[in-house]
């Protein structure tokens, strides 16, 4: 089994434009695949569909992933479990036991999407979202690492100025299996009035906290040497923990320049790398994701110490362009990319397929969400194909 944890010898996630292929070409560039010798490496892949959009682009993910792996000597092994809403439909239950010892047993965990207002009534235990809760835990990756790139063909899609999307290329890793998604006390009850409350409780471990610093200081080691702790030191005592620990660790990391931000402001500003705790990483990089043009062109990983690691999209599951081929594939197959450096160290299977997104980009080929005029509209399955 592939170990998930190679981030020590990473490279820091970027896509840059090589190519000079003319904008509206015909046809794709025809490849054929090389065929499977009998020493090829063979990787066991967990597919999660899930809901909504997932399926479709998982499939085309999936497709991406066989051409780039044939072309490398790679043989892929798939096995799609069912999780989240389809799996509450199926079972009963958002991740069956069944599919989380598959997920651990394989080298990789590829998932499209949960979630769908299907289940938004639900009681919390028997919600597509707990099942993700559950999958990151069960798999114990607390490292998430999201790239937000703003690519020279998209920047007319930012939600920014010109002049200040250009060139944007900013990571956030965010701690995963902590903090107040997890912390206990949780749940309802009533207060000394006898009035209804709901409460969560913001907890770190100084190992939780000193483990996904390590990350972000070997991460930012290799991008621009600069990292950006985010908190609410000001505040609460959890963040105040946080940031002793993080300054702590910064002593392992003196060629790393190590600042600090509470993250209300935080949400206002650009940087190279962002480390911080479970909920301000999942809100912060949401938000970056505008700054690209579109949450459809956002992938992500999560790692954990050893073990298969966890790669997804960052968009939701998108009910009302489910099943129209409307979706966005990129940031699924951009995802496999990731699964490919990340989880399994095959870094040149990797750069064909963000090669293959930029080439695509070049030639004009557009989903709505990433539309401008002079471009070709095309839908999720097509888009699959130029990139193949």
């Amino acid at each position: 089994m592939a170990a998930s944890m190679q981030l020590i010898n990473l490279n820091p996630f970027r896509l840059h434009s090589t190519t000079s292929i003319p904008r509206h070409h015909s046809r794709p560039f025809t490849i054929r695949c090389s065929a499977t010798s009998s020493t090829a490496k063979t990787y066991n892949i967990t597919l999660l569909p899930g809901d909504g959009i997932g399926p479709e682009v998982i499939s085309v993910a999936k497709n991406v992933l066989n051409l780039a792996g044939s072309l490398e000597g790679i043989e892929f092994k798939f096995k799609e479990m069912p999780m989240g809403g389809a799996a509450l439909d199926l079972t009963g239950v958002p991740l069956p036991d069944e599919t989380l010892e598959t997920a651990k047993q394989s080298d990789a965990v590829l998932l499209g999407a949960i979630g769908g207002y299907k289940w938004d009534k639900n009681e919390k235990h028997l919600k597509p979202e707990t099942g993700l809760l559950q999958l990151r835990a069960g798999l114990k990756v607390f490292a998430n690492l999201r790239p937000a790139s703003v690519l020279p063909q998209l920047v007319d899609a930012s939600t920014l100025k010109k002049e200040v999307a250009e060139g944007v290329d900013l990571m956030v890793v965010r701690e995963l299996t902590g903090g107040i998604y997890f912390g206990k006390p949780r749940g309802f009850g009533t207060n000394e009035n006898g009035e209804e409350i709901g409460y969560n409780t913001e907890v770190y471990a100084a190992y939780e906290i000193d483990r996904i610093a390590r990350i972000a200081f070997e991460t930012a080691r290799k991008r621009n040497g600069k990292l950006c702790s985010v908190d609410k030191a000001n505040v609460l005592e959890a963040s105040m923990f946080w940031r002793k620990r993080v300054i702590s660790i910064a002593e392992e990391y003196p060629d790393v320049e190590l600042t600090h931000m509470y993250v209300d402001n935080a949400a206002m500003q650009l940087f190279d790398t962002i480390v911080t705790n479970n909920i301000f990483g999942d809100i912060l990089s949401d938000e970056a994701s505008m700054i690209t043009g579109s949450i459809g062109m956002l992938p992500s990983a999560s790692l954990g110490e050893s073990g298969p690691g966890l790669f997804e999209p960052i968009h939701g599951s998108a009910p009302d362009i489910a099943g129209q081929d409307k979706a966005n594939p990129l940031a699924t197959i951009l995802s496999a990319a990731m699964l490919l450096k990340y989880g399994l160290g095959e870094v040149k299977a990797a750069e064909r397929i963000e090669l293959a997104v930029l080439n695509t980009l070049d030639r004009g080929f557009r989903t709505g969400d990433i539309y401008s005029d002079g471009n070709k509209l095309v839908g999720c399955k097509e888009m699959g194909e130029e990139v193949l």
